[in-house]
């Protein structure tokens, strides 16, 4: 059995914490949520942090937090949706884990996303107008570094999980 990382990527709302906690309890892993393990470290939430640091500043605390979640192995790991956008993130990726693509249309997004008052890149007058931009800069960086690639639309968390199991290399299970 492979001690490798199981790593979430995809946008937010695509369920990478809900499906990512899923598969850790079935595979008897250890599970980490990038975003809540910054918001344990600082004391705040994400949407304070860019408030008070900006994006850069959150960017920044995201790349750290990555770094020291993968500094262990035999977790699964589910990252914020923006942690794709830095090269020394994707490399450090790549290099620890096996990616996992939750790949997710922006009308499933805006219904799971429709009361979450907490994502700060999501506080605008046009919130599908939003989704959309980050969906067509980041969708290709996910296509690419993904190892596998799986869509979400209207399907159940469990069975979700279930499906990415069976297609993870048998020396992850």
């Amino acid at each position: 059995m492979s001690h490798r990382n199981i790593i979430l990527i995809g946008p937010m709302g695509s369920g990478k914490s809900t499906i990512g906690n899923i598969i850790a309890k079935r595979l008897h892993r250890e599970f980490q949520d990038s975003d809540h393990f910054i918001e344990k470290r600082t004391g705040v939430d994400i949407a304070r942090i860019f408030d008070i640091e900006g994006e850069q500043g959150f960017r920044d605390r995201e790349s750290n937090a990555l770094s020291e979640l993968l500094r262990q192995n035999n977790r699964v790991i589910a990252t914020g949706g923006g942690s794709v956008l830095r090269q020394e993130n994707q490399q450090l990726l790549k290099q620890k884990g096996y990616i996992v693509f939750l790949d997710t249309s922006v009308n499933q997004q805006l219904r799971r996303l429709a009361r979450d008052k907490k994502r700060p890149l999501l506080q605008t007058e046009n919130p599908r107008a939003r989704l959309e931009t980050l969906f067509e800069e980041r969708r290709p960086i996910y296509l690419d570094l993904a190892d596998l690639a799986i869509k979400t639309d209207k399907r159940v968390a469990r069975r979700l999980a279930a499906d990415i199991i069976n297609q993870l290399p048998d020396n992850l299970k």
